[in-house]
């Protein structure tokens, strides 16, 4: 199984808790294996999945429902 990574970008004045749902939200997404945010840079939040289970297009939509301007690179 191959995984591909994203990167995410959000406004920096979303809250933590905020944060944590985002996480969460994608997290309990079918093909995630991990989300988080970086500690030194808030407004980054790395994703890596399984591109045969999910794709980028849906997890940027799910990020998309707490701040409507998030961004995606690739990685």
């Amino acid at each position: 199984m191959d995984f591909a990574d994203i990167l995410i970008h959000v406004h920096p004045t979303l809250s933590t808790e905020q944060r944590a749902k985002i996480e969460e939200a994608l997290s309990g997404n079918q093909g995630v294996v991990s989300a988080h945010f970086s500690t030194e840079h808030p407004h980054v939040l790395t994703v890596a999945y399984d591109p045969e289970a999910a794709h980028a297009g849906q997890l940027l939509q799910i990020v998309r429902e707490w701040d409507a301007a998030a961004t995606m690179a690739g990685l």
